[in-house]
């Protein structure tokens, strides 16, 4: 069976092992140089980052013009004294 987004199918993906003495011994190799960690080298799925949704609001509000911003941000900030009271 073939997954849709290759690096999503498990048999895929490199795993730490779920033993924490193990776990603990594959850290410390990995901390001497003694190995490489295979699971930090893998490679993310392009659409799988999370830094886009923290670039829309800066897109939003330069498309806005001063007066809307200042409408959105008194309804906002009407919105959260109602909610206290």
């Amino acid at each position: 069976m073939e997954s849709r987004c290759g690096l999503c199918d498990t048999r895929l993906v490199a795993k730490r092992p779920r033993d924490p003495v193990q776990l603990a011994k594959q850290v410390f190799d990995i901390a001497i140089g003694e190995t490489e960690d295979t699971v930090s080298e893998l490679k993310r799925h392009p659409h799988a980052r999370r830094n886009g949704g923290l670039k829309g609001g800066v897109a939003r509000a330069k498309q806005l013009s001063p007066q809307k911003r200042k409408e959105i941000a008194r309804k906002a900030a009407r919105a959260r004294w109602e909610k206290d009271s």
